[in-house]
Order: C-alpha cells, then structure tokens, then sequence
C-alpha cells in the first residue's frame, strides 16, 4: 500500500513517487458502464481514449505498474480501461497514432498479449480494420506525420501486429517527398509552408516510421529514403561538429507563440537522438550513435530542467519535458551501461515539483502564457502523469539493476540494443 510519508521524508525514492502517481490516477478514473475512463483534463466531461492523453496511454502505464509491483489492481484497472477504449472504437472518427483508433488498437493489443484476454485482441483487429477502410490512397486527413497521420499509423500498426498496414501508410512518402540541398522532406499538413524537422511533427518522425518498416517488412527503398530524409535534418545543425540542435520549421511556425529551438522529444534533441539510435540499429553505421551523442550533450549542455526562463522549461512530462529525457537517459544506461548522473538530476527535480498528499502524487505543468500559469494536473501520457510514472518506474529499475526495459514497447520509442559498434560508447 502507498504512504505519503514515503516521499515526503525520504528524498529521491522514485518507485514510492509513481507508486503515488498510481494512486492518483486510479483515484480520478470514473465507471462507464464495465469500464474504467479518463477525461483529457480536469473538469471535462467527456472522456478520451487516445494515446496521447487519455485512456489508452494510461492503460500501457498500468500494465507498467502491474509488471512492476505485481500488484493485480493495475492489471484489473487495465483491463477496464481496455473496455472504455473497446466501447469507443465505432464511434471514433479520428484515425491516428496518438489521437485515434491506431493508438487505441495499441493499447488494446497489449492488454490482449500481457492479460491474455482475447475481448482486447478483438477490439484491436476491429479498430485496424476501420483504419484501413478510412484509407485514401495517400493520407488519413490532413496531417501525414508521426503525431497525428501516416507515420504513426505505421509505427502503430507494427506494435499492434498489422505489417501490411504499416507498409500502406509509408508508401506514399515515396512519392510525396520533396528533394532538397541536403536530403529531402515532406510537407507534413496540408496547405501548411513550414516544413518541420523533428519526431513529433517533422522529417524525423517519418524517418523513423520508414526506418522501422524498412527493417520489419525487408524493404530496403524505406529504409534509403530514411536515410535521406535524416541527411537533411543533419544538414541543418547549428550547433557545431560536437553538438546537435536544429531549429524548430523553416520558414518558422506562428514564431509569435513558438520557441525555435526546443530541447525535448517532441522538437528537440531528446527526440532527434531516438531516430538516430534506430538508424544506428537498423544500419550498423557508427555515424549514427555518434549523431545520438552529440544530442546528448546539447541537451545536458542546455540548463534544463532548470526553468531558466518562462516558456523555456515548463514541462514535466513525457512529450516535451523531463520525463521524455529521462526516458532517453536510461535508453543510454541500458545500452552501453552509461551512467545514470543526469538521470537522477531529472528524476530529482520531477521529485521536487510533485504535489504530494492524501490522494497520491501528481504533476502539474506551466504555461507562461496564461494567468495563473499552473496548469491542473493531468492523466494522461503526454502532458500528464501517466508519460512520468512510467519513466520513473522505469529509472527506478535502471537504479536497482533490475532491468530497464520496459512491459510494453512504445511504438515511437526504439526498444534499447546493445551497440552493434563493440568500442562506441553511446
């Protein structure tokens, strides 16, 4: 049973801090019908099922916590919410990895291989077979990238165990890429100028999905013109020979509300490094870890996870704050046995933004746009609590030396290998 004295008085104890974080999720699920759901913020009275911040994000975390603690609440709490998330599935109109039926097959597909229960598996091939259906020839709206179009779509449908359909999704990057000075890209939402250049929005984020069905399906033109979108992201690094940091779009996106250069997954370095530990693998080119270093060193470089100014570090979670580094730090752990020194700095500092209190522990984020700039704490993955008590649990294995790996693959999230390259150490 968790004990708010635990994290009160005894410092860093990251598992004892997710254990709280469990508690609190579980406290503000709500009953529909068989099932258990989150709204994507407090106060909403809808509920979401997404990857992305609602209930398919939060059941992969308690699948996490069930494998962590062995504790059957978080397997039960799953499966519920794998019901919530079945119930939604006919009625979804959004076709995505993060925000729609691609995600949820995800969620659903790994409640059926960890629980075994076969209601989830079928909930999954359905929500497939509706992605598919929606397909029209070259995208499923009007983005095509990993966050909410074709790359995740891919990256979803290999987690969920549908090759054929993450072929389909990549296939027209073949024929929609745009040749530049140093590779190529793509426009990522339609009737937009910007071409982004990062994981969540941008180049890397398709090369990442073509990279991954390259390798899955033996299809090495995916992989080619992986490589060649990559190039052109490298060409844009204004960091130097040791650094990596490239600017947010070019020509810039609403300048007036975005940074240009950011340093988490979403549009930073943290994120940048993910992609290239895949190429890494995927190619055995030492090139690429070497790309994975000079990231690492930009974003411990940067002052992060100290809020140096308003708007430059205001996020705790997994999509563009702490959590989604330390996720990259313990990649590093796991694969060359680095050491966890910035790690546990992230970890201290989530610590130390937690509210802790009778009902468990839960984060809140900053937006120094608004008045007051505290945001509510939220559920889900991204911006929310679920992203950061599955990293932390996470570290709390990587400091025990029980295994860093995780319950569940994400599926933008290459799984940690052992460097191909024996004397690189990433």
């Amino acid at each position: 049973m968790w004990d708010a004295r635990e994290v009160t008085t005894g410092g860093l104890d990251a598992e004892a801090l997710a254990a709280g974080g469990l508690e609190w999720l579980l406290d503000t699920a709500r009953a529909e019908g068989p099932g258990l759901a989150w709204a994507a913020a407090a106060g909403s009275g809808e509920s979401d099922p997404s990857l992305y911040s609602g209930g398919a994000g939060i059941v992969i975390t308690l699948l996490e916590a069930h494998r962590h603690f062995r504790d059957d609440r978080f397997a039960d709490a799953a499966l519920r919410g794998s019901r919530a998330i079945a119930a939604a599935v006919d009625d979804w109109d959004i076709r995505s990895l993060y925000f729609g039926l691609t995600g949820m097959a995800f969620a659903l597909r790994a409640v059926g291989r960890l629980l075994g229960d076969t209601a989830a598996d079928r909930a999954a091939d359905r929500a497939l077979e509706v992605v598919r259906s929606r397909f029209d020839g070259e995208r499923w709206g009007d983005q095509s990238e990993l966050l909410g179009g074709n790359a995740g779509i891919a990256l979803g449908a290999i987690a969920a165990g549908d090759p054929g359909l993450a072929v389909l999704a990549v296939t027209p990057y073949l024929r929609t890429s745009e040749p530049t000075a140093g590779g190529v890209h793509w426009e990522v939402r339609s009737g937009t100028p910007a071409r982004f250049h990062h994981i969540s929005h941008g180049t890397l984020g398709i090369v990442l999905a073509l990279a991954a069905v390259g390798e899955a399906a033996g299809r090495p033109d995916l992989t080619r013109l992986a490589l060649a979108g990559a190039a052109d992201v490298v060409s844009r690094n204004e960091a130097g020979p040791s650094g990596f940091q490239v600017p947010h779009s070019d020509p810039q996106h609403k300048p007036e509300r975005t940074e240009r250069y950011s340093f988490g997954w979403c549009h930073g370095p943290a994120g940048d490094a993910q992609v290239f530990r895949l190429l890494g693998a995927v190619t055995g080119d030492p090139a690429w870890p070497a790309l994975a270093d000079r990231c690492w060193r930009t974003v411990t470089g940067s002052g992060l996870p100290r809020r140096i100014r308003p708007g430059f570090w205001d996020n705790n979670g997994r999509c563009c704050g702490s959590a989604g580094v330390l996720a990259l730090a313990c990649d590093r752990h796991a694969e060359s046995r680095g050491d966890l020194e910035f790690a546990t700095v992230l970890a201290g500092d989530l610590a130390a933004r937690a509210t802790v209190d009778a009902t468990g522990v839960r984060w809140s984020n900053e937006e120094h746009r608004v008045t007051p700039s505290t945001l509510p704490p939220r559920a889900g993955w991204a911006m929310g609590n679920a992203g950061i008590i599955r990293e932390l649990l996470r570290f709390a294995r990587a400091t025990a030396a029980t295994g860093p790996s995780y319950a569940v693959t994400w599926p933008d999230h290459p799984a940690a290998r052992l460097a191909r390259a024996r004397g690189h150490r990433s």
